[in-house]
């Protein structure tokens, strides 16, 4: 983890975040309310594994509605995330 000065090979090579979402991640959506770098600086510095992180979306209702969407290949990490994500996806205001 870089939180802890140990170097990840996957980010020396650039092949830790992807650009597409492979079918065997598991996916965390939810509804962004802060910047999004700040989540993905957080996965970065604190997860492992590969991951991707953009959009998603889904229909309900005959509507589309988009997501923001962070993938996981460990399913460890998704979950770890996931209980995470309520205190990181919070609105900053700067007033």
């Amino acid at each position: 983890m870089l939180k802890y000065g140990e170097v990840n090979p996957l980010n020396v090579w650039g092949l830790r975040q992807l650009e597409h979402c492979p079918p065997h991640f598991v996916k965390v959506n939810f509804d962004l309310q802060c910047n999004f770098k700040k989540i993905t600086d957080w996965v970065v510095e604190n997860l492992e594994g590969r991951f991707y992180a953009g959009d998603s979306y889904s229909e309900d209702n005959q509507r589309i509605q988009m997501h923001k969407c962070v993938a996981f290949e460990i399913p460890g990490e998704a979950s770890y995330f996931a209980l995470i994500l309520d205190k990181l996806n919070t609105y900053e205001s700067i007033f």
